[in-house]
């Protein structure tokens, strides 16, 4: 073992058995089906929010916002800025309403909300799709983490990721992932925070010098002309409306006890996220100082690992890179557990649950099986297909999430007309061109015009598209709406202290 590869390889297994301890502690509290899917709906909510922060700020977060400020400067910083608004959408218009449906899943509101099975069955594949292309990305950014780290192949980073993801998600579901996550949401922030930190004191040492060109990287709106203009407020429709529409988000909500919790733990992690995002455009700014070779080298997303040992000589440099390499594994872990969870729970209920080689299983069985099932998939691409940059993944997944789960879960809130019908076709709409724009910027490494921009950053034509093919199907089909509708809606707009039955 190289002395270079030292730290990183430390900082690895203390994140990686810290992980699997507190997992095995959790444990002591997983027992019912209900505690594996929503940990029983006791989450308090500042646990709660703390364990958002966990699984929210993914590889996207921690590597991919400080390499696209390198690459691209200070336009990228529309991206922190989407994924924490997104939770001030979240706050007003669907926090409360979804934790009084009483789902464990999307596709279980869905259900509920319009009483079609053809609607539960096109959110299922939806919450499987955006699950696992929002888990390719944490699984290459754990290989680039040891390549960068300790020198490993880069197959080795998703075996790790995926065996201790496993190990943690079976074992005890979403009660013991919660107690995990919260730790490394402060896991994370310290080790962005205290490197930070000592790498503003050297710059200050070394008389504050500036990035070259200077003057025209700090614009707060894209270059390239009106295509640039498109892309920067296509991103932010992707990032604002695209969080909602998550799933391993929006099944925490329904871990809170009440309504009210749910609008609380989205209080809170929006100070979360406001706090941890103040820190990786600190990286991207002094990487375009210190070390502007790793955007012409193609190596932008490993600036935040190789940045201290660049500018810190010695034992204090390796220290620093111990600890961002500790945070990056972490993000990898609390993310993928996250995705995990919402991925197998849906899979457990509508494939493994229903019906596994001719027989049924139980609820716990069925979820194990589906969390294998959930991880290896993902992780078998991810050491199949190139690297596509992290944020730029994390990206896709939200326009698709964007065009899919957000026009639903708002009309389905706030609108008594939507059909299962206008379900379906809005969904299909949504999903199917998001997939098209998906393949198609796959395939362009060098995306250039209109065109590409359009497939690049989809969700400004996507959501439209979808939400009004709802709207329109949905008033063609006035008599499929639900009889229960008003009373849902009621359900979903009435603090639990009421009682409906008796009001």
């Amino acid at each position: 073992m190289s002395l270079d590869a030292a730290p990183g390889i430390v900082a690895i297994t203390l994140v990686t058995v810290a992980t699997l301890v507190i997992g095995t502690w959790g444990l002591r509290f997983s027992r019912t089906t209900s505690d594996f899917f929503v940990a029983s709906r006791t989450v308090h909510p500042r646990l709660n929010a703390s364990a958002i922060g966990g699984e929210y700020l993914s590889a996207a977060s921690f590597l991919g916002v400080a390499g696209l400020v390198l690459l691209n400067g200070a336009d990228m910083l529309w991206y922190p800025v989407g994924w924490t608004a997104g939770y001030l959408v979240l706050l007003v218009l669907v926090a409360a309403p979804l934790r009084r449906s009483g789902a464990y899943t999307l596709p279980d509101f869905a259900e509920a909300r319009l009483g079609s099975r053809g609607v539960r069955s096109a959110c299922s594949v939806l919450v499987v799709a955006i699950g696992w292309l929002y888990l390719l990305p944490q699984f290459q950014g754990a290989g680039l983490t040891l390549r960068s780290a300790v020198g490993a192949p880069t197959w080795v980073g998703p075996v790790i990721v995926g065996v201790v993801v496993l190990a943690n998600v079976t074992s005890g579901g979403m009660r013991s992932i919660t107690f995990v996550q919260a730790f490394q949401y402060w896991l994370k922030l310290t080790a962005l925070l205290v490197p930070a930190a000592v790498l503003l004191v050297v710059w200050a040492g070394d008389s504050s010098p500036r990035p070259s060109g200077a003057g025209d990287w700090s614009v707060p709106l894209a270059s390239g002309g009106g295509s640039g203009l498109y892309v920067t407020y296509s991103l932010i429709i992707a990032t604002f409306l695209g969080t909602m529409g998550l799933p391993h988000v929006v099944v925490r909500f329904y871990t809170n006890p009440d309504g009210r919790a749910a609008r609380r733990t989205t209080l809170v992690v929006l100070v979360l996220l406001g706090l941890f995002y103040l820190l990786p455009p600190v990286y991207g700014a002094l990487g375009r100082v210190y070390a502007p070779e790793l955007a012409a080298t193609g190596r932008s997303d490993a600036l935040v690992l190789e940045l201290p040992r660049i500018m810190v000589d010695g034992l204090l440099g390796e220290v620093l890179t111990g600890m961002v390499t500790a945070g990056a594994f972490a993000a990898f872990l609390s993310t993928s557990s996250g995705l995990s969870i919402a991925v197998a729970g849906v899979l457990s209920q509508d494939v493994t649950g229903r019906a596994w080689w001719g027989r049924r299983l139980g609820g716990v069985s069925a979820f194990r099986v589906a969390a294998v099932v959930a991880v290896t998939v993902p992780c078998i691409v991810a050491l199949l297909v190139p690297n596509l940059g992290v944020a730029r993944a994390v990206g896709l997944a939200f326009a698709m999430a964007a065009a899919t789960f957000c026009p639903l879960l708002l009309l389905g809130i706030w609108w008594r007309r939507l059909t299962s019908y206008g379900a379906v076709a809005g969904l299909a709409i949504g999903g199917l061109s998001s997939a098209v724009a998906i393949a198609w910027t796959v395939r362009t490494p060098a995306p250039s015009g209109w065109v590409d921009a359009l497939m690049g950053q989809p969700a400004a034509w996507t959501v439209p598209l979808a939400l009004l093919t709802m709207v329109v199907v949905s008033l063609g089909t006035r008599a499929r709406v639900p009889d229960h509708a008003d009373r849902f809606l009621v359900r979903l707009h009435t603090p639990e202290t009421v009682d409906l039955d008796r009001g």
